[in-house]
């Protein structure tokens, strides 16, 4: 998958023996280019140019590029963990609750396109079967929303379907504006605010009375 980007920076090769590096500045370099150039267009010779290191240097923190593509996506959707705790604990009504994380959810996707393809659009995983806590993380993501629903479910407040099946829509309902987004870069699409606010609107209105 390749996303339009502006061409990543090349950091000045280090000097040999300036010291080890660290994982965050590799991680940072390596995500300018998955999503410049998508996963199969990065090399760890791109990544290392990036750094300002030799391509030895790094296989010494990763084996593979897999593995830096699998560390950044345990990152990412740390963030929108963190995101979707800190909003469900909000004193909000719930339905304003459930709408700020549908966004930040939909946010999250375009911000961190490659990552999202591989958690959340059935990419194979390059380098293996998943850390069990980055698919605790996934679910746990998942289940900080529900949560929600089930209040708005426990008001009566559901138009149609069950908690389960009206989170599982709204959910699922966001995550193909997104993928669509991410693997169709080119299209014309709709300004994405106006896409997010628009299926929003047209999601929650059909699904919760008010």
């Amino acid at each position: 998958m390749s996303v339009a980007a502006t061409p990543p920076r090349r950091s000045a090769r280090k000097a040999k023996g300036d010291g080890h590096l660290r994982r965050a500045e590799i991680l940072e370099a390596a995500e300018r280019i998955f999503i410049a150039e998508g996963y199969e267009g990065a090399t760890i010779r791109k990544i290392a140019d990036e750094v300002g290191v030799s391509s030895t240097a790094l296989y010494m923190h990763f084996q593979d590029k897999g593995c830096i593509l699998l560390e950044i996506c345990e990152r990412t959707l740390r963030l929108l963990y963190e995101r979707n705790s800190e909003i469900a604990a909000k004193p909000l009504d719930p339905v304003v609750r459930v709408k700020m994380m549908l966004e930040a959810y939909m946010r999250w996707g375009m911000e961190h396109p490659n990552a999202y393809q591989l958690v959340y659009s059935g990419r194979p995983a390059p380098a293996g079967p998943w850390p069990e806590d980055t698919r605790d993380l996934s679910t746990q993501c998942y289940e900080s929303f529900c949560g929600v629903v089930r209040e708005i479910g426990a008001a009566g407040r559901l138009r149609a379907g069950t908690v389960d099946s009206a989170a599982q829509a709204l959910w699922m309902s966001c995550h193909g504006v997104v993928a669509l987004m991410a693997s169709r870069p080119n299209f014309g699409w709709a300004d994405r605010d106006e896409l997010v606010a628009v299926t929003l609107e047209g999601l929650l209105n059909g699904l919760v009375a008010d």
